[in-house]
């Protein structure tokens, strides 16, 4: 069933270039791009590097990835 292979995962902006997408590394050191999808886009004032951020990606295209969820980190 189509939609139903997403997975979601963790890592932190390591840079936020032009186009609200965002550069994203996880823990294991794979790094992809970003992007806020649909009304999401409302509610985020927008991501700074070292922010932590909850992401879904597909099995199919592993260097893209879109921003579920923000935390951020104070003091960095």
């Amino acid at each position: 069933m189509p939609g139903n292979e997403a997975f979601q995962v963790e890592g932190r902006v390591t840079a936020a270039p032009a186009n609200g997408t965002y550069r994203v590394e996880l823990s294991n050191g794979h790094r992809l791009t970003a992007f806020v999808a649909g009304p999401a886009k409302r509610n985020f004032a927008g991501l700074k590097c070292g922010d932590k951020v909850k992401l879904q990606l597909t099995p199919y295209d592993l260097s893209v990835g879109r921003v579920l969820t923000e935390t951020k980190t104070i003091g960095t």
